[in-house]
């Protein structure tokens, strides 16, 4: 039962989260490898999506847009939006457009089982934002941080390059049927423990931040909940009105509202350093609140 309990994603993520909180002292090594764990855990997770989940293509091209849509257009509007209302340091701000950049989180596919959702749906939506970040984001990062002078067109392309499209052609190659077998065995943990590394890294940089300046972070905060909790709770109600499928909403409720808190961490401490990489960490908190709480509501419906 304890080996069960250590193992468990929900404890592990959690337990990094308290880690990065009151014992931040291996940060200073952890973060030098963030990009090449963040790199292994997206390998690992595409090895979910088969290549030929994708054909015929006519009948996936309402999820592949879909997914493009609400993970980029919708949310990253929001975000927009929202920052309207607060006064940020350049770096915050620049933080929260590269989370609006971010492509969906890999839990999207789980979760959509887990909540009894349209799995090919989630696969495919999250798919198709996931290979259409290789260009949205880069014009998305490079468009709202005009100003900083640091970011570089072909540093983007680099970063695209080397966290999404070297990452899948390696899950291609980790779903050879001689290599799969063990693909599968290692990957959960694999994830679990990569993701904990990333987010326990996000929060001890900026634990400071954290303990001293709860304006900043109550601001932070708000803006987070507001585009993962309030946002799902409109698209919830909108899918009731409209009376789409049950299966289907889950799928895009969490294309909605799941981005990839690890590859925003990654992405701001690579381009804009440690302090814009605070809203990333506040996202991963708040996702998995979010998380645990859909799952939680779940359980209770059924």
């Amino acid at each position: 039962m304890i080996l069960k309990l250590l193992l468990n994603r929900n404890f592990i993520l959690i337990t990094a989260l308290v880690l990065g909180f009151v014992y931040s002292d291996f940060t200073d090594f952890t973060q030098d490898y963030v990009f090449y764990i963040m790199a292994l855990t997206i390998s690992l997770s595409m090895t979910s999506v088969k290549t030929n989940s994708l054909f015929p293509l006519k009948d996936n091209i309402k999820p592949l847009i879909a997914g493009v849509i609400l993970n980029y257009l919708i949310y990253g509007l929001v975000i927009i939006i929202l920052l309207q209302f607060f006064e940020f340091t350049d770096n915050i701000y620049y933080g929260f457009i590269v989370i609006a950049a971010t492509p969906p989180g890999a839990a999207i596919i789980p979760f959509t089982s887990i909540l009894g959702g349209n799995v090919k749906y989630a696969i495919i939506g999250t798919l198709g934002a996931f290979i259409s970040s290789i260009f949205i984001t880069p014009i998305i990062i490079e468009t709202f941080s005009s100003n900083a002078g640091s970011v570089d067109s072909i540093d983007l392309i680099f970063l695209m390059l080397k966290l999404i499209v070297f990452p899948v052609l390696v899950s291609r190659v980790l779903i050879h049927p001689r290599l799969e077998p063990i693909t599968k065995n290692v990957r959960g943990r694999i994830i679990d423990f990569g993701f904990a590394i990333i987010i326990y890294t996000a929060i001890g940089l900026n634990r400071d931040v954290f303990f001293s300046d709860f304006s900043l972070l109550l601001k932070i905060g708000f803006v987070v909940f507001c585009s993962i909790f309030i946002l799902g709770f409109v698209h919830k109600i909108f899918s009731n009105f409209i009376k789409l499928d049950s299966r289907v909403s889950i799928a895009q409720n969490l294309l909605l509202t799941i981005k990839s808190s690890g590859f925003s961490v990654v992405c701001a401490l690579s381009l804009f350093g440690k302090e814009a990489a605070i809203p990333s960490a506040v996202l991963s908190v708040v996702v998995l609140i979010y998380l645990l709480y859909m799952n939680f509501m779940n359980r209770n419906q059924n």
